[in-house]
């Protein structure tokens, strides 16, 4: 006989909560974690080739550059995270606003072939698919902590990005193969990259059930009010970081034209500097989330910021880069990622209760947001300024400031 237990509490209405597994990660996650995976093939493989074809390719300087990483990277997110994220608490349907903005950057991959090389309209277009990825950010990171025990958080989320950075790994490549196969047809790249991109969100439809937030105690309970969230001193301390840190970071797509500039490396493998990153990310994105969870997670994420400065001064001294010298720096740059991004994630999961943790997660990466995009104008401007030595000398300084702020705000208000 089959146990029908489970069938006559659904009749009565009163479905069987499933247990969390005890070691596995939730099935919901992996779910994310392939939609991201998907997803982040296709934007890889236009962002990857973003600081080429806007500087080499367009002839662009690196402040026009700025101002579209900044858009890229942060803008956006400030824009529409929090909204997303306060919508997605009210109405319990985190997958459903995800999906949303999944689609909205999955169109902006079409829009690309429309706008061609005119500045302006790339401007709008990178603008709305980073609208996409304020949307959906929030809404996926609370789907992920609400399906995992409290004691696991850095582990799932370093599962989730450690998928994510094989996505970020693979779309390098499939740029780098095109561009080889069909030399300056951007178009091609645009086109392929719109296919991932419907395929992720086939993923996210498909195979992520509908959540509700498990710390509901009752289905009429109300949530507590965002104004209890504000006034948690460990939560501000852990948005404070994220933002003051983000500031101080100068983007990826700097640092890999430095490093094409100082090894001499071709336009056409441009995409391959994403490639090693990545590969550094999604290696040790697993082990640093573990170590995370058992040692301690604040520890973690500011040993990570620690990794960056000392990149930075490798960049700062470097006069020429070798191969192995081009390919440490960029492992650095993904160890870096691995020990911050997910931890982040999950010391502010650890933090917000389940009724309010997609708006209290936006609240983290719209901080980040602006943080970066600040970030990149400034840098972009310095670059113009002062080279891009002095430049980066100036953002390591600033960053090491930083992280000693960032490790007096998170040792004052530590709840361990």
């Amino acid at each position: 006989m089959y146990p029908l237990e489970w069938i006559e509490k659904l009749k009565l209405g009163r479905p069987q909560a499933a247990p969390f597994p005890p070691r596995a990660i939730s099935p919901v996650v992996l779910s994310l974690g392939l939609t991201s995976l998907l997803t982040d093939i296709s934007s890889e493989m236009v962002n990857s080739l973003l600081p080429a074809y806007v500087v080499l390719h367009l002839h662009l300087s690196p402040l026009q550059f700025g101002v579209i990483d900044g858009l890229y990277n942060g803008f956006a997110i400030a824009l529409l995270s929090l909204a997303a994220g306060f919508l997605a608490d009210r109405v319990s349907r985190q997958k459903e606003v995800a999906l949303g903005g999944y689609g909205i950057s999955a169109l902006c991959k079409l829009l690309l072939l429309a706008v061609g090389t005119t500045y302006g309209w790339i401007l709008c277009v990178v603008g709305l698919d980073r609208l996409g990825k304020g949307i959906r950010a929030a809404p996926r990171d609370a789907l992920i902590s609400l399906n995992t025990p409290a004691h696991a958080f850095a582990r799932a989320f370093s599962v989730h990005r450690a998928m994510d950075a094989c996505g970020s790994l693979l779309g390098p490549i499939v740029a780098f193969v095109l561009l080889a196969t069909l030399p300056g047809a951007f178009d091609a790249v645009w086109v392929a990259s719109f296919v991932f991109a419907v395929l992720g969100v086939a993923a996210l439809w498909l195979f992520v059930p509908p959540s509700t937030p498990r710390g509901a105690s009752s289905a009429t309970a109300p949530a507590p009010p965002l104004a209890a969230l504000l006034r948690s001193r460990r939560f501000l301390a852990l948005a404070g970081c994220g933002s003051l840190l983000a500031l101080t970071t100068v983007s990826d797509g700097f640092v890999y034209l430095m490093l094409q500039e100082k090894s001499g490396l071709a336009a056409g493998y441009f995409p391959l500097l994403y490639v090693a990153t990545a590969t550094g990310y999604m290696v040790f994105s697993i082990p640093a989330g573990r170590l995370a969870d058992r040692t301690g997670r604040a520890a973690v994420f500011l040993g990570g910021y620690a990794i960056l400065i000392l990149l930075y001064a490798v960049l700062f001294w470097l006069e020429g880069a070798t191969t192995p010298m081009l390919v440490g720096c960029l492992l650095l740059l993904g160890v870096y990622y691995a020990a911050t991004e997910g931890v982040l994630m999950a010391m502010a999961s650890a933090t917000i209760p389940p009724e309010r943790r997609t708006g209290g997660i936006a609240i983290v990466a719209t901080g980040i947001g602006l943080g970066k995009l600040f970030s990149s104008v400034l840098f972009g401007t310095l670059w113009q300024a002062i080279g891009p030595q002095k430049s980066v000398l100036v953002f390591a300084i600033a960053m090491g400031l930083a992280l000693l702020v960032a490790f007096h705000w998170l040792r004052a208000t530590d709840e361990s």
